[in-house]
């Protein structure tokens, strides 16, 4: 049977031995160690398990590894590669847009994949990214505050 024998992650060359019909979120989480990515609902509905593949939001625990085994993941890890938070990370501490924190890297790295293709979406553009994001706690006006401000840091006017 064929293996996936490498990805690209986070900017680096990942070495790994899988099913390429194995989820992407178990690949990320099992064998290289990166558990910011989170299982909720294992059927692609909560959104705490997304990623980007090629700049574009996706659900790792429906994604198969033999899908986007040529392709850029970014992790919740990888928007902080250098220990300074992303815009997106800075403006959820400071806009306390967390509770339990289980759904938050799913909710940022959907946002961040918004405000990379639009820098200064409207609140309807915010809630349309945001509705596939399952938040328990019920942060969703903190979660719209934070997405505000790092768009606003993000095109530099401040928040």
């Amino acid at each position: 049977m064929a293996s996936i024998k490498q990805l690209k992650v986070n900017g680096a060359s990942a070495r790994i031995d899988a099913d390429p019909d194995r989820m992407l979120l178990g690949v990320l989480r099992e064998d290289l160690d990166l558990t910011g990515t989170k299982y909720g609902c294992g059927e692609g509905q909560c959104g705490a398990c997304t990623v980007l593949i090629d700049g574009r939001p996706m659900r790792s625990c429906i994604t198969r590894v033999g899908d986007v085994a040529s392709k850029e993941i970014v992790t919740i890890e990888g928007l902080a590669p250098d220990g300074r938070l992303h815009p997106v990370q800075q403006a959820f501490l400071e806009e306390d847009a967390l509770q339990c924190g289980y759904c938050t890297p799913g909710m940022i790295v959907s946002a961040v994949a918004l405000l990379n293709r639009d820098p200064n979406p409207s609140r309807d553009q915010i809630l349309r990214m945001m509705e596939g994001n399952i938040c328990r706690c019920g942060v969703y006006s903190n979660v719209l505050k934070a997405i505000s401000t790092a768009a606003k840091t993000m095109r530099g006017t401040g928040a």
